[in-house]
């Protein structure tokens, strides 16, 4: 995630060497030094069950982050697969700042950092990442909000030649009942990417508390529901007819009718 608002790193007083990175007091991400491969926040580690699966294991892949945080995920892809080559666009140059100086990335990594607007990955990023890039993580939000500007087929479609054949693309957003705004950024990406699928706590599925969803579209792994299922904070995986029956309905983001997400319930992320 980005934000806006002041940057704060408190140190975990439970286990030396991990982080938890603040934006205007709420928790953008927890980063481990010593084991990166620690992925503490549920949304992250359904991300982090994507990376796992998108390849063979431990084969090396083009990922683009936009939204960059404490840079988690770049974090754990250099982890788990070595070699990678990874762009990070992160529009807020206080976060990048404050996180380089306390939360150093790990050397020799091949990790580029970008401070641009999400919104201009597809002129930022360099040509040879055009057409090469495996998976793309999209975790835009400001304060605790994505932007409407980053929910729109046109926005989408402007990322799709950066992608590889059979890439993947994860997309975190979050919504509460009665997940208007999720159906319809479902709608948009589907329009765009193809195959989507929804993974996320079944309570935030059915509508009973806000909190994240993970959009995966284009080339969804396979073996990604068991992965779910199994993990110690369980989510569910929807998908094909499930996924046409979420967002039955509901509208696509256009330039013209796009809208930010709604702002959580008071401490719902503290």
């Amino acid at each position: 995630m980005s934000g806006a608002g002041p940057v704060v790193i408190d140190a975990d007083r439970d286990r030396p060497g991990a982080f938890t990175v603040l934006m205007d007091g709420t928790p953008q991400s927890y980063v481990d030094l010593d084991d990166p491969t620690n992925l503490v926040f549920e949304y992250v580690r359904r991300i982090g069950h994507v990376v796992d699966l998108v390849r063979p294991e431990g084969e090396p892949i083009t990922a683009v982050h936009l939204g960059g945080g404490g840079l988690t995920l770049p974090r754990y892809v250099a982890a788990t697969r070595p070699g990678s080559r990874q762009q990070v666009i992160e529009a807020d140059r206080s976060l990048i700042e404050a996180v380089r100086a306390r939360l150093p990335l790990p050397k020799r990594e091949q990790i580029k950092v970008r401070c641009a607007d999400a919104a201009a990955a597809a002129t930022v990023l360099p040509p040879g990442v055009q057409g090469n890039v495996d998976l793309l993580v999209l975790d835009v939000f400001a304060g605790a909000r994505t932007p409407a500007a980053l929910t729109t087929a046109e926005f989408f479609g402007s990322l799709v030649p950066l992608l590889a054949p059979s890439a993947t693309v994860a997309l975190n957003i979050a919504d509460g009942a009665p997940l208007a705004f999720a159906r319809s950024v479902t709608a948009t990406v589907a329009s765009v990417f193809g195959d989507t699928a929804i993974a996320a706590e079944p309570a935030v599925l059915k509508g009973r508390r806000f909190g994240n969803l993970v959009l995966i579209a284009g080339a969804v792994p396979d073996g990604l529901a068991r992965r779910l299922a199994g993990d110690p904070f369980p989510g569910t995986l929807v998908d094909g007819a499930g996924v046409t029956r979420f967002a039955a309905g509901a509208k696509p983001f256009t330039s013209m009718n796009a809208q930010e997400s709604p702002a959580p319930p008071r401490g719902v992320f503290g």
